[in-house]
């Protein structure tokens, strides 16, 4: 027996298709269900054999559904549990694939207050600047940490289960709570994001714009890759965890001073203290290594 029966996708993309075919290769599924706003991606998802079914409504979907997992963009979370709410039963599992944790828990806490103890929230760390279920491919998460926010509520055997499904799919499986998980990813996710998108509008929007891009190589292509990434998803997640991004945003700011400074009194060894600290923390963190940055 397969270790989900019936899975329930909500959102057939990159992420979704992803887990789909993760777990179709570890044999870890029986049947796949896609559901979504559009017909015309779940009948690619169909097409590419992502998924085994389209479902037109919840209460169809959700019929003897083991595991369900909401992999929209988060910003569409609210509208879609409501949605589901009144179809859910005992017995099916609910997870979401959402890169903010606060904001979704809350939406879980107005719409499945019926249901609590079998809602685990989690967060994949994985990714990549294509988007769209022709994207998806079964080795996303081999490797990759995946991060468990489940509530107070949750039934141990539902985060155990969640657990399984994300390790079936060769993820490393973590747990956090959700507020320590948006502060973490604002810092280390969603600051590089938006830096990324600004520095390439910045640069678009200049009159010299094709001279510049003509003669941008390698190191702009690594520090702007991400500018490639789906503006709607990357929108409803800096908005939903702008208190954490403001955060981080003014921190940052706040190292751009004090380089500016730098600059203008040229002061080279300073400088060039801050590029070794920033050399050693990102070299120990690209080998594994603790990341110690005193002096």
């Amino acid at each position: 027996m397969p270790l989900v029966d019936k899975l329930v996708i909500c959102g057939v993309g990159l992420i979704g298709g992803s887990f789909a075919l993760g777990l179709k290769r570890a044999q870890a599924v029986g049947h796949v269900v896609g559901i979504g706003r559009r017909r015309e991606p779940l009948e690619r998802a169909l097409a590419l054999g992502v998924i085994d079914e389209i479902a037109t409504d919840w209460a169809e979907a959700l019929r003897d559904a083991d595991l369900v997992l909401l992999a929209a963009p988060v910003g569409q979370m609210d509208t879609i549990m409501a949605a589901m709410a009144p179809h859910l039963r005992d017995g099916t599992v609910v997870t979401d694939a959402g890169s903010t944790k606060r904001d979704v828990v809350a939406a879980i806490r107005r719409h499945f207050g019926h249901c609590l103890a079998q809602v685990v929230p989690a967060h994949p760390i994985a990714g990549a600047e294509k988007s769209g279920v022709e994207a998806a491919f079964a080795d996303l998460y081999v490797k990759r940490k995946v991060v468990l926010t489940p509530l107070a509520e949750s039934r141990g055997e539902a985060v155990e289960f969640v657990r399984a499904a994300w390790q079936a799919c060769g993820a490393t499986v973590v747990d956090m709570s959700p507020q320590e998980h948006d502060q973490v990813f604002a810092a280390v996710s969603h600051l590089p994001h938006l830096l990324a998108f600004g520095l390439v509008d910045d640069l678009a929007q200049r009159d010299n714009a094709e001279l510049l891009f003509s003669h941008a190589a390698s190191g702009f292509r690594d520090f702007t890759r991400i500018a490639g990434s789906h503006p709607e998803m990357w929108r409803d997640i800096c908005v939903a965890n702008r208190v954490a991004l403001l955060a981080e945003l003014d921190a940052y700011l706040d190292e751009l001073s004090r380089l500016r400074a730098m600059l203008v009194a040229g002061d080279g060894p300073a400088l060039e203290a801050v590029f070794e600290r920033a050399r050693r923390a990102r070299n120990a963190w690209a080998e594994g290594l603790p990341v110690q940055t005193a002096e």
